[in-house]
């Protein structure tokens, strides 16, 4: 119940405050909510001991849900998508992208060509995505950024 009231809270605290709802992988949020059809709200995740990290939820005009992990610090250290629509990579992933880019076109070349499902698994980077076209699921962290206790199985 204390939870529940928290997190409602926080996704009031968000909506009115103006809270930025996007952010860039391994840096401080940099988006904030542009228009009325997109909807921002704050879920924090909360333990007995600490809240180890804070999850921004955008749900953006196209309809894709795109949630990111931020540590206390205030750094992202993934993002998580689904929805209609593709995510804005290039936006999400910032200076990971060019990296992002270059794994997923060695795993095309290998795969010879086509599209399907990317994993590009690198050591400082994990980008995961697939889908088809109406329904794309995805998620992108840095392995060395979780906070203390926290692992890839917990991004929902």
């Amino acid at each position: 119940m204390r939870t529940s009231m928290l997190c409602a809270a926080a996704a009031l605290t968000a909506c009115v405050a103006g809270i930025p709802a996007h952010a860039e992988l391994g840096g401080a949020p940099t988006w904030a909510a542009a228009s009325a059809s997109q909807v921002t709200r704050l879920v924090q995740h909360v333990t007995l001991a600490e809240v180890p990290y804070t999850v921004n939820e955008t749900t953006l005009n196209g309809g894709t849900v795109v949630r990111e992990y931020l540590a206390q610090s205030g750094t992202v250290f993934a993002v998580v998508w689904h929805g209609p629509q593709m995510a804005p990579l290039n936006t999400l992933l910032g200076r990971y992208f060019s990296s992002y880019l270059q794994g997923a076109s060695a795993l095309h070349a290998a795969q010879h060509g086509g599209h399907g499902p990317v994993s590009v698994q690198q050591p400082g980077l994990v980008v995961q995505s697939g889908g088809h076209m109406g329904n794309f699921t995805g998620r992108a962290y840095l392995p060395g950024a979780f906070p203390q206790g926290i692992s890839p199985d917990d991004l929902q």
